[in-house]
């Protein structure tokens, strides 16, 4: 099956492929079906986010279209970033500038609780849709760890590997992490439905 990432974010890219091939799930790009979709991201929730994206790609391809909407919930910011974890400080601010200043408005605090949502939503040309929700706990640390994975890595601290993300390799990443624990449960539901289709 030939599903298009509503996402030109190749880091998500490669997750996706890492999880979902050996669902025997082709994960390609929007520009690889020729297709190039800019959604707004008006929802309030990850729920709304991810449907509104997965929603336009599928229309614009006419093929099943995979999204992810995620971000970083911070416990002593009543959740933000949240929804706004990619936009955070507004369009001048790349990942560094971003995690900086979240640093920056938790200084001094001391309740440093977070966690890391994913949304992933199919939505099938044939109006099926499929949702998976997926967290991981963690805090935030006190300043930037580690080269590797993307966004706001380097800042969130996994108490039990007693590392960041961005200090763990992608396998070790994949297998704890928000965006895996959604797409373990996406593959099951996925392995549901298609069981469900072929009957």
């Amino acid at each position: 099956m030939k599903v298009v990432l509503a996402s030109k974010n190749q880091h998500k890219l490669v997750e996706m492929r890492d999880i979902l091939s050996a669902q025997g799930v082709e994960v390609v790009l929007e520009s690889d079906v020729g297709v190039d979709v800019d959604v707004e991201e008006t929802g309030t929730t990850f729920e709304e986010n991810s449907l509104l994206k997965a929603k336009a790609v599928m229309e614009a391809s006419g093929l099943p279209a995979i999204a992810d909407d995620s971000g970083l919930s911070v416990d002593a910011l009543n959740g933000a970033p949240g929804v706004y974890s990619a936009r955070y400080g507004g369009e001048g601010l790349d990942d560094v500038g971003r995690y900086r200043l979240l640093l920056e408005n938790m200084r001094g605090q001391l309740d440093r609780k977070c966690k890391f949502v994913s949304v992933i939503t199919l939505c099938m040309p044939n109006g099926d849709v499929i949702t998976a929700r997926g967290e991981c706990p963690g805090t935030l640390a006190y300043a930037p760890q580690g080269e590797n994975g993307f966004g706001y890595d380097p800042i969130f601290f996994v108490p039990e590997k007693k590392k960041t993300f961005a200090q763990l390799s992608p396998e070790e990443k994949n297998a704890i992490s928000h965006r895996g624990n959604a797409l373990k449960l996406f593959q099951q539901k996925l392995a549901d439905y298609l069981s469900g289709q072929s009957k």
